[in-house]
């Protein structure tokens, strides 16, 4: 696929890179990096940190384009970034932890921090996950990162109509998955509100 066109698939591309074409990969950067780099920088505030996991993101698509499946690599991409920024939070944790003396006391998470570690680890991230993953990501997508349904639609390469209808329906299933959880995030006895 040398000589990659603007109009070339996300699919088409992958492909070519799980080839080794290196083209192919430096046109699906330049379609996704954009949208990539803003996404994560709302969720870290850090610019190097966020150019090291776009940088990541790009080299696990490297290592793995021959295992995507589908035809759009947006939802793919969001999820390679993700992962690879939380693995950079963890890192950074770490690193901060192992530098303290036994006498600094840690710094408080900040108020974003302690919304998203809610959203991931709370009562919320275990009823996200018990919703079906393509509302889970609409809901993610419009919700935690704050994204416009036109932006939600591009990213996932579905209508901005079903965008709207898939967010209508994840906040439905999202607040039932919550009614069915107990105050200790296990599911009540009752498989109804504790």
């Amino acid at each position: 696929m040398r000589g990659h066109r603007e109009d070339a698939t996300d699919a088409a591309l992958l492909r070519a890179v799980a080839d080794g074409d290196s083209a192919a990969l430096a046109a699906l950067y330049d379609r996704h990096a954009g949208w990539l780099h803003t996404r994560l920088t709302r969720r870290c505030d850090d610019p190097e940190v966020v150019r090291e996991v776009l940088q990541d993101t790009f080299v696990t698509v490297w290592r793995s384009a021959a295992g995507h499946r589908g035809t759009e690599a947006g939802g793919w991409l969001w999820t390679i970034a993700a992962r690879r920024l939380v693995d950079a939070r963890r890192a950074g944790e770490r690193a901060l932890r192992a530098e303290r003396t036994e006498y600094a006391p840690p710094p408080a998470p900040s108020a974003e921090e302690r919304v998203l570690a809610g959203l991931e680890y709370g009562d919320v991230g275990t009823a996200l996950d018990r919703i079906s993953p393509e509302l889970r990501e609409v809901l993610r997508a419009t919700v935690v990162d704050g994204l416009t349904t036109r932006e939600t639609a591009r990213l996932l390469g579905i209508p901005e109509g079903t965008v709207k209808t898939r967010a209508m329906r994840a906040r439905a299933e999202l607040r039932a998955a919550l009614a069915h959880l107990g105050p200790s995030g296990d599911p009540s006895p009752l498989g109804g509100p504790a």
